[in-house]
């Protein structure tokens, strides 16, 4: 019957990216391999001494961030001291080493930013304190008709042009390094040709919302889970938006973003399409707060979410082409991972997959394959959702939020019908952040 194959090439359009998702969670749950170059200083390797130390400049795009821009300038302070200390033995071999570059850009700011990170900068290197040898600097972009992360990089990277390092850090204005250090990124993206992905972690704020916990979970599978199933099946991994290395000219020579609402995600695709997949550093942790409240938390969602689907419509059909034409399986591989939707878009589908599949076999219209084939798409997102709390965040989230799921996926709901009836999010609106002074302030 023509009913029961279309159900049935539903079902089975649906088990694909039930299968990537299934694949990449059982993966990430094997033994880690280790990323982190054993000819690094600090294994005192006899190679250690044979490549002199690369020159980082860390590039820090802010957007009215004046609560939080001081006490990220101060935490990487000590984390670019470290860097320094760990090429001591390239130093004392007789390499000579330029001082590294902390530049904070103050993109299109109407508070105090930009003077925060000064005063920062000026505190860190200071008398009082330990000499760092960083220069901290500061650079103001005002352009409102062209607001974003993508244009502030972009005006970045036109500064270092000038003096241009051997490899750039990005990190966003709220985010920490929790662990790992910035040159292993470094090292590892100039000895790999390749930009390098530490694990960029989202946490929901203290004492959160079950929603909030629940979407805390769904951003663990994304940026932790399904990276590290890649990182152990030897594959490469998307960029997730902070804690990214570049070597320089991979970097320079990329098409510029500007106003993609999912710049990182977007810059690395191009740069596996052209030649240099981004490789996941999972020794190194960056980590930064999911918005607190509905309001800020649906801001967010909405341009992440139109931002990965548009990408998904744009690049999957190019992946998969290059990467079986050109015999790539780089490219294959985040091509089938982009396929895979955001979960609570996943959820629904199936849910409406299968009942639309279990009232046609129960009113004779179909037989019964389809609905079992939705159950099975159904039970293996499931499955790798429960596997990966069990693995990774059982000891964050209680079981009892698990019950909030549907909760979730029904407050989603909104979210994809102003997609399908309005089109994509095409402006970049900033998520607020917990701590912002209250709006009018």
């Amino acid at each position: 019957m023509v009913l029961d194959l279309l159900l049935t090439v539903a079902c089975g359009i649906v088990l694909v990216p039930v299968g990537i998702l299934v694949l990449e969670t059982l993966a990430a749950l094997l033994p880690l391999r280790r990323t982190v170059l054993e000819s690094t200083p600090r294994s005192g390797g006899p190679a250690s001494a044979l490549a002199p130390p690369p020159r980082i400049a860390v590039l820090v795009p802010a957007h009215d961030e004046a609560p939080q821009i001081g006490a990220t300038v101060r935490a990487l302070l000590p984390a670019l001291v470290a860097a320094r200390a760990a090429t001591r033995v390239s130093d004392a071999a007789g390499a000579t080493r330029a001082r590294d570059r902390l530049i904070v850009i103050a993109d299109n700011c109407s508070d105090g930013t930009a003077g925060e990170a000064r005063a920062a900068g000026a505190e860190g290197n200071g008398e009082g304190t330990v000499d760092v040898d960083v220069d901290v600097e500061v650079i103001e972009r005002h352009d409102p008709d062209r607001r974003g992360k993508g244009f502030a990089i972009a005006f970045g990277l036109r500064h270092l042009d000038a003096d241009p390092p051997d490899v750039v850090v990005l990190i966003d204005a709220d985010c920490r390094l929790a662990a790992g250090s910035l040159f292993e990124l470094a090292r590892l993206a100039r000895a790999s040709g390749r930009p390098v992905q530490a694990e960029y972690l989202l946490r929901a704020v203290p004492e959160p919302t079950p929603l909030g916990a629940i979407g805390a979970l769904a951003v663990l599978v994304r940026n932790r889970v399904r990276p590290r199933g890649l990182h152990r099946l030897g594959l490469p991994c998307h960029l997730t938006g902070s804690g990214m290395a570049f070597p320089w000219r991979v970097l320079r020579d990329a098409p510029e973003t500007e106003g993609n609402l999912v710049e990182d995600l977007v810059m690395g695709l191009e740069m596996a399409l052209g030649g240099a997949p981004p490789l996941l550093c999972p020794e190194v942790r960056i980590t930064s707060e999911l918005p607190a409240g509905r309001a800020a938390s649906a801001t967010q969602r909405k341009r992440w979410e139109h931002g990965q689907l548009h990408t998904l419509v744009t690049y999957v059909p190019r992946l998969l082409a290059r990467g079986l034409l050109d015999r790539r399986p780089a490219l294959v591989a985040l091509g089938l991972d982009l396929l895979v939707p955001p979960l609570a878009l996943l959820v629904l589908v199936e849910v409406m997959v299968a009942a639309a599949a279990w009232a046609a076999a129960a009113a004779g219209l179909t037989s019964f394959r389809p609905p079992l084939l939705a159950t099975l798409a159904l039970g293996g997102t499931a499955a790798a959702v429960v596997a990966a709390w069990l693995r990774f965040a059982r000891g964050t989230l209680p079981v009892r939020y698990l019950l909030f799921i549907p909760i979730y996926v029904a407050w989603k709901i909104p979210l994809y019908v102003v997609l399908a009836l309005r089109g994509r999010q095409k402006t970049w609106v900033r998520t607020a952040r917990r701590g912002d002074p209250p709006p009018g302030l």
